[in-house]
């Protein structure tokens, strides 16, 4: 696989995140997939799908990208740049999204770091400013806990 190639996988997946048969196509059946940090309770409160889910493959990529657009309207999605090194990808760009619950929008940068072989994503780690991103859920509250509103379908208050 050439070096450029990499990175032309995972614009691939991003463009088509929600349709299983490119998902399967490209992300290998035992991918690991990293959303937003290796472990934190706190945050899985607000954000379920974060943390590690390893060799989650497909179905974990599905999941994560599912309730992402279940829970926010993807306003903007823009990829500023990508490369890659070889099996190894980055991308870097801004996305807005806006909470379904409370109409909050908000505007962050991401970072994805993914390996490639075969032209199979193995690894795939997604960043982003996750004050920023559960903000946009947040009903009330003062001090080190708050009450957030994530899911539009049973809009249950979460503590954290």
């Amino acid at each position: 696989m050439s070096s450029t190639a990499a990175h032309h996988v995972v614009e691939k997946l991003l463009q088509n995140s929600l349709d299983p048969a490119i998902v399967r196509e490209i992300v290998a059946p035992d991918a690991t997939y990293m959303s937003l940090t290796y472990e934190n309770p706190e945050l899985k409160k607000i954000l379920p799908y974060c943390g590690v889910q390893p060799e989650g493959g497909p179905d974990a990529v599905l999941g994560v990208f599912g309730f992402v657009n279940k829970i926010w309207a993807i306003e903007d999605f823009d990829i500023k740049k990508s490369f890659s090194s070889g099996e190894n990808a980055a991308v870097f760009g801004s996305m807005r999204y806006r909470s379904k619950t409370l109409g909050k929008v908000f505007t962050s940068p991401f970072s994805i770091w993914a390996t490639v072989i075969g032209g199979k994503i193995t690894y795939m780690q997604f960043l982003e400013d996750t004050l920023l991103s559960t903000s946009s859920f947040k009903e009330g509250g003062e001090g080190p806990l708050n009450t957030y509103i994530v899911d539009p379908e049973t809009n249950e208050r979460v503590t954290a």
